[in-house]
């Protein structure tokens, strides 16, 4: 063969992954001498492939081929792509979530062509450690903790209007700039903290707008679910801000979280990761350590929670209670006075009411919100699967009355209440321009577009607390980790006002008391005894082929198979649940799957 070198008394050969969705095949091609300095493994490459040249990584050097084929020469390098040490984390990842490779190496890898790499500049870390001092208070005791030991993941619970950046510059204080990756969930507050890091004297390079500088490792790299697979070759720490956010979880399938890549990723390295979280969430807290501030100081950072209890009026006197209008009027008498209401327009659950009673109607076992059918049959939760007779527990009635309501209808009516002109803002809105933003009525999408209120109010926060997902009830208590970022701690005066039919459920009184404990503690009792996550492992199926694959399961060790009690009985949707993701992964990859469409998703959260 022309333009082939040799290594020892054999030609070199790679195995390449083809970046093409349909083809699962790896193929082995002879490396040309004039691309021999340029090819190692997690090179891009372009090969021949069925009469065409297609993209590809190469997985694997020094490869035998099989006898009697002879490979065929690459035929062009596209460039740097991820460091081998990503190449075998890419493939862990193929595993652990059930996707193709390639949808992991593209993710590591530069969105443009790259073809060198900056040389490392070791002046960044003496310019660190000489610029960056310690910042501090108690954020110096945790970090001490945190890093204190290696080996597993530490969960670092910090209230939600304390400034998690300075935990980032204590641990640049103690280990420099270099090889330290932050993940934070939104792009802006990543460019933020990098113009912040930057600003104390910090090297900092963002992902993935500048892989070939973070992927020299001589700097800190911030960006947001994507730089879970930033090029630094090794890492020597990892922070993860605000842990808990769904933003870190790619919505399409391989449904992949950067939370446990980092921690994966981190623990390959050797290196101590910290996932901080204000209320993190119990898939955390057990295979982690949990490192805590001190109790005075976690509660100057969670605002005043005024939980207005409304299980005695009747389901048909409207959303707004006499407590909830008093302290509108109390933010709004100010001149710059700001009130963001927030009611989901479409709901999480469709609630039940007892028209006797006005008691909210939830399931026996689980607390969840059931639901009913129009010709008024039996209750079914739509969590756990129990159904019921239609009945109130608190005072026997069979007179249910189903609550409905609206954002539009809920704006017009609260501007005309309160006398100030309300704008309606959902995610498909704009931001309110100046003037026009002193009484926001919205949907979730408004605690995450408003940066400042003097008081956030939830309407009907029952419908958080009550969704028929087994996440709910951690998801609720980190919308009201999020709400309080708009309205500062306690010292600023924060204000919550949170309407409800049960005052008295753990996500509110972990919030009133600035103890998100109160929830891990229940949620960790109640997933053990139904065998759900962190104490087994679940994947959704569906699509066409997901009866069938389902049923190839089905017989495995360790596997059982059901309909999501969520979805109602769906011939293309099934809930695979195991023991442990060992079982469950090893079962999704050792399985063939049936032709027709198939969509997999481990670790649903919608279920």
């Amino acid at each position: 063969m022309e333009d082939t070198p040799l290594r020892g008394d054999r030609v070199r050969v790679v195995r390449v992954v083809p970046d093409v969705p349909a083809i699962h095949r790896r193929f082995d091609y002879v490396v040309p001498a004039r691309l021999d300095a340029a090819v190692t493994v997690g090179s891009r490459v372009r090969i021949p492939l069925h009469g065409r040249r297609v993209g590809g990584w190469v997985v694997e050097d020094g490869v035998v081929p099989p006898d009697g084929i002879t490979p065929r020469p690459l035929a062009a390098s596209s460039g740097a792509g991820p460091a081998p040490a990503l190449v075998a984390l890419a493939e862990w990842a193929a595993w652990r979530w059930a996707g193709p490779v390639t949808s992991f190496l593209g993710t590591a890898s530069p969105s443009r062509v790259v073809r060198s790499v900056v040389p490392p500049d070791r002046s960044g870390e003496d310019l660190a450690e000489a610029l960056v001092g310690s910042p501090g208070g108690a954020s110096v005791a945790m970090v001490a903790e945190a890093l204190g030991q290696r080996g597993s993941p530490a969960v670092v619970r910090l209230a939600p209007t304390l400034d998690a950046s300075l935990l980032v510059l204590e641990v640049v204080h103690r280990l420099g700039a270099a090889g330290v990756l932050v993940l934070v969930p939104a792009r802006l507050r990543a460019d933020r903290l990098a113009q912040r890091l930057r600003g104390a004297g910090v090297p900092v390079a963002t992902a993935p707008d500048q892989w070939p500088e973070a992927a020299a490792g001589d700097r800190l790299v911030v960006g947001t679910r994507a730089a879970a697979w930033a090029p630094p070759a090794r890492l020597r720490a990892a922070v993860v801000i605000d842990a808990h956010d769904e933003a870190y979880r790619e919505e399409r399938a391989p449904t992949w979280s950067a939370v446990d890549v980092v921690a994966e990723r981190a623990r390959r390295d050797g290196a101590p990761v910290l996932l901080v979280s204000p209320c993190p969430p119990v898939v955390l807290l057990e295979t982690a350590r949990l490192v805590t501030s001190p109790r005075a100081v976690e509660r100057r950072g969670w605002p005043t929670v005024e939980v207005v209890d409304r299980g005695a009026e009747d389901p048909r006197s409207g959303l707004f209670s006499a407590p909830l209008v008093r302290a509108l009027h109390d933010a709004l008498d100010h001149p710059d006075g700001r009130v963001v209401c927030i009611l989901n327009r479409t709901g999480r659950a469709r609630l039940l009411a007892c028209a006797s009673c006005g008691e909210l109607v939830r399931c026996t076992r689980c607390g969840s919100a059931p639901s009913q059918d129009e010709a008024g049959g039996e209750l079914r939760c739509r969590r756990c699967g129990l159904t019921r007779p239609p009945l109130c527990a608190a005072c026997d009635s069979t007179r249910l009355k189903l609550l409905r309501m609206g954002v539009s209808r809920a704006a017009e009516e609260l501007g005309a209440l309160v006398g100030t002109p309300a704008f309606e803002l959902t995610s498909a809105t704009e931001v309110p321009p100046r003037g026009a933003d002193r009484l926001v009525v919205g949907t979730e999408a408004a605690l995450h577009r408003i940066e400042r209120a003097d008081l956030v109010a939830f309407l009907d926060f029952d419908q958080h607390l009550l969704a028929p997902r087994f996440g709910a009830v951690e998801e609720a208590l980190a919308l009201l980790a999020r709400a309080a970022r708009l309205v500062g701690g306690r010292p600023s005066g924060g204000r919550l006002v949170v309407q409800t039919r049960i005052p008295g459920h753990e996500a509110l009184q972990a919030a009133v008391n600035a103890d998100p404990g109160l929830v891990a503690g229940s949620e960790r009792a109640l997933r053990r005894t139904l065998d759900l996550p962190p104490f087994g492992a679940l994947a959704l199926l569906s699509g066409p082929g997901a009866g069938d694959f389902a049923r190839s399961l089905a017989g495995r060790d360790g596997i059982s198979v059901g309909t999501p009690a969520a979805r109602g009985p769906d011939a293309e949707t099934m809930l695979v649940h195991a023991r442990d993701h060992r079982i469950l992964c090893d079962a999704l990859a050792d399985t063939p799957r049936p032709p027709g469409r198939l969509r997999v998703e481990v670790d649903p959260t919608d279920v």
